[in-house]
């Protein structure tokens, strides 16, 4: 121990207090000042968003993305940071973004953002860009400049789309709602949001989903399903190819289908199997239309002539868009069958207390089973035969 100097025990905490101090003043509490600079910097962001204002705007980074959104009335819109990365002058900031649409959204939608940032010499922080978050889907406003369409019940939004174009799509969803309404009941919003991108590929990078995923398919509804008076914000995204080479007719069918599925929604929970959903939402679609069964469901009906009528209600895996057209044709037309065979035999008002109750159970197990005890006085395995035999018969009749 020659030539070493006893340090006290009082000096080693001295020395130990000094050491934190100087890590807390230069790494916790810079990034904790620098997330709260941030923060602030966002707030205002928000700010000159929701009052229109360009030069607030500017004077918080890029002016990317401000006209892009002009005509979107919002009634909220905010960030949260949750996380941020910094490397001296610049930073990477995750952050929560989310906003209401005025008078159509009871609930906020809520998407991740990666917000690129750097500082001035006098130390202000502004926003270089800002982009969704890796897996999260594009907003509208993304991809273009939004235009807007307000209808009675109905706000459209579209990019790379002409306004005439749009307002057939708020004209569809306007009758839509009524005839949503008169099936379901009158409980929900009624009104609905529609996006309208320009392509297929416009489509799956707002659900962030490969557009091999989406083709054929007309349009689609989001939002999260869960019980409750304030369901999330539902948005029906539209693939303008698809939807394009349908009729008059066609067009309306599905914007009610997509509808439903938004009227329907704080219903809908994990228990609900797909059958039911996506089975019901066809049911309104075309009730109180004039196509056959076999008009309406011309898979299952090629399968019946060929004498292969289901031995089992389609299961969740059927309605997976995995390029096999013919069983995702197939499982969405049971459904339907299976609605409609309920509101032939117990009534329409059966049918969506059938729903309801199905939704309200606490999981997927026995939840079909308590509901067509409770309300149908049926067990799944008569409900399952009763139909099949009204499959058969149906779209039997229908060939011979």
């Amino acid at each position: 121990m020659a030539g070493r100097k006893r340090v006290s025990g009082a000096s080693v905490v001295a020395l130990c207090l000094l050491l934190v101090s100087l890590v807390a003043c230069g790494g916790g509490t810079a990034v904790d000042g620098a997330r709260a600079q941030v923060q602030s910097l966002l707030d205002r962001r928000a700010e000159a968003v929701l009052e229109q204002d360009a030069a607030a705007y500017a004077r918080t980074g890029t002016r990317a993305g401000f006209d892009s959104l002009r005509a979107v009335p919002l009634a909220d819109w905010s960030y949260r940071v949750t996380a941020l990365d910094r490397t001296g002058d610049t930073a990477t900031a995750s952050a929560d973004l989310s906003y209401r649409v005025e008078g159509y959204d009871r609930s906020p939608v809520t998407t991740a953002r990666s917000l690129r940032l750097s500082r001035d010499r006098d130390g202000h922080w502004s926003v270089d860009s800002d982009r969704p978050a890796k897996k999260s889907g594009q907003q509208l406003w993304d991809q273009g400049t939004a235009r807007a369409v307000r209808g009675e019940r109905s706000l459209v939004l579209g990019v790379g789309q002409p306004e005439a174009e749009l307002r057939d799509y708020a004209e569809l969803a306007d009758r839509a709602v009524p005839a949503v309404s008169d099936a379901w009941g009158p409980e929900w919003s009624r009104r609905v949001v529609v996006l309208v991108p320009e392509t297929l590929e416009g489509m799956a990078g707002l659900l962030g989903s490969p557009a091999s995923s989406y083709r054929g398919i007309a349009a689609v509804t989001t939002g999260a399903t869960g019980p409750g008076v304030r369901a999330p914000a539902d948005r029906v995204i539209v693939n303008p190819d698809a939807f394009g080479l349908l009729g008059d007719s066609g067009r309306q069918i599905v914007l009610t289908h997509e509808t439903t599925h938004v009227a329907t929604r704080a219903h809908t929970s994990a228990a609900t199997p797909l059958w039911l959903s996506e089975g019901f939402a066809d049911w309104v679609g075309y009730r109180g239309g004039d196509r056959t069964p076999d008009e309406a469901a011309p898979e299952l009906a090629y399968a019946v002539g060929r004498g292969e009528v289901p031995d089992a209600l389609p299961d969740d895996e059927d309605f997976g868009f995995s390029g096999d057209a013919d069983r995702l044709a197939r499982a969405y037309e049971g459904g339907w069958m299976a609605c409609r065979l309920i509101a032939d035999r117990w009534g329409e008002e059966r049918l969506g207390a059938f729903y309801r109750a199905v939704g309200a159970h606490e999981g997927r197990d026995g939840a079909v089973e308590d509901a067509m005890k409770r309300v149908l006085g049926i067990t799944p395995e008569e409900f399952t035969a009763q139909w099949r035999q009204y499959v058969g018969d149906q779209l039997g009749d229908q060939l011979r």
